[in-house]
């Protein structure tokens, strides 16, 4: 089993530099490693991408359609709320698609508590820190293998 893991805008390459209170100190680096080392426990590869660039991850999104991934594990930072081209692309997918976030994105500024995603995705996890991660990953695999 195959899941892809997209990490988006909001300089999530800057993790554990960037606004630790709201983030923690961990990096990207080491949010992958952990999902790497679930997957395995989980039977499955999982491949991460992190772009600043709308375009290259719509980009991104379509590889993995004809790929063939089995599911994607989203956390698209501030394109969670205003990005349509990564909505249509996402939408193109017919595979799960779980949404996540760091920090619990209802309970921040009101801008943030809307999800361009949320009626194309499976389902969302959020403020969980890195937990939000590793329980995304394990509903992608339950909902790829239901799907299959």
């Amino acid at each position: 089993m195959k899941i892809l893991m997209l990490h988006g805008i909001n300089n999530h390459n800057m993790f554990g530099k960037r606004d630790p209170k709201q983030y923690g100190t961990v990096t990207l680096a080491e949010i992958d490693a952990q999902l790497q080392a679930l997957g395995k426990e989980l039977g499955a590869e999982v491949e991460s991408f992190q772009t600043n660039s709308e375009g290259a991850m719509c980009e991104r999104i379509h590889r993995g359609f004809t790929e063939g991934v089995d599911a994607v594990l989203i956390n698209a930072g501030a394109w969670t709320h205003y990005s349509y081209g990564i909505r249509d692309a996402l939408a193109i997918l017919t595979v799960p698609v779980v949404e996540l976030h760091m920090s619990n994105i209802h309970a921040r500024e009101k801008f943030r508590r809307h999800s361009v995603f949320a009626e194309i995705a499976k389902g969302q996890i959020c403020g969980f820190g890195v937990d939000s991660y590793l329980l995304g990953l394990r509903a992608a695999v339950s909902a790829a293998a239901y799907a299959q």
